[in-house]
């Protein structure tokens, strides 16, 4: 089965880029990149050393429901371009492990799903979490502070 890593939707970016509420109804804090550990979830770049970028409350799920996590990421403040949804490890993923966890058409945690994976293995973990039956997608968090990381569906055959 192929995969693909895809990034916060455009819309919600620019949407918290230009000041708009998070997940909290809170604005996005502005702040200037050291370079280390800052990883877009648009770009899915780093935000480099001197850059500004915002925290803000996420929840990566079209509505509320006892499985829809929430919690702070990062994004680039000024407008960035999505990163092409692909096959391909994206650059902010560059921790050594993650948590890796399945969720059903329902948005809901497919229970059994969830492990920490070395960044190494986190395709191939992947493939095979997605290939489950009732798994219709993943997401990566971190595996320190348990953020949204990036979302993973299955690739066009």
């Amino acid at each position: 089965m192929k995969i693909e890593f895809y990034p916060m939707r455009t819309d919600e970016a620019r949407g918290y880029q230009a000041g708009g509420p998070d997940a909290y109804g809170l604005v996005p804090e502005p702040r200037i990149s050291d370079g280390v550990g800052v990883p877009c979830r648009h770009c899915l770049r780093m935000v480099p050393a001197g850059a500004s970028y915002l925290v803000l409350a996420h929840r990566p799920f079209a509505a509320l429901q006892p499985y829809a996590e929430t919690g702070p990421v990062f994004l680039c403040a000024t407008p960035c371009d999505a990163a092409v949804p692909g096959a391909d490890l994206p650059e902010c993923l560059d921790s050594p492990i993650y948590i890796l966890r399945g969720y059903g058409a329902d948005d809901r945690i497919v229970y059994g799903t969830g492990r920490v994976v070395p960044t190494l293995y986190l395709a191939a973990a992947a493939q095979a979490l997605l290939a489950m039956p009732g798994v219709s997608y993943a997401h990566v968090r971190s595996a320190a502070n348990n953020c949204y990381q990036v979302g993973i569906r299955p690739g066009p055959a």
